[in-house]
C-alpha cells in the first residue's frame, strides 16, 4: 500500500512538471489535480501500481483539457471577444 502511494505521488509530480511548459494557470492546476485524483481513483479501483499509474495518466490528460479550455475562455473574455457576456433575462 505504501509503495502505490509513493508511486502515485511520483507520477503526479512528473506529470505536473511535464505539463508546465507553455501552459496557463488553469491548465497547470487541471493537470496536477487530474493526475492526483486519477491516481487515487485508480488505486481505489485496481489496488496495484499499474492501475495507479494508469489512473494518474488518464486523470492528467482529462485535467489538461479542462484547464486548457478554461484558460482559452478566460483569454477571449479578457480580450473583449464576447462583449455581450453579461446576464441574460
Amino acid at each position: 500500500m505504501k509503495t502505490s502511494w509513493m508511486t502515485a505521488a511520483t507520477i503526479s509530480s512528473l506529470l505536473t512538471l511535464a505539463g508546465c511548459a507553455g501552459t496557463g494557470p488553469n491548465q497547470q492546476l487541471g493537470i496536477a489535480g487530474g493526475a492526483v485524483g486519477g491516481a487515487v481513483l485508480g488505486n481505489a479501483i485496481g489496488g496495484n501500481a499499474a492501475s495507479t499509474l494508469g489512473g494518474a495518466a488518464v486523470g492528467g490528460l482529462i485535467g489538461n483539457e479542462v484547464g486548457r479550455n478554461a484558460d482559452q475562455r478566460n483569454y477571449y473574455n479578457n480580450r473583449g471577444y464576447y462583449p455581450n457576456n453579461g446576464p441574460r433575462y
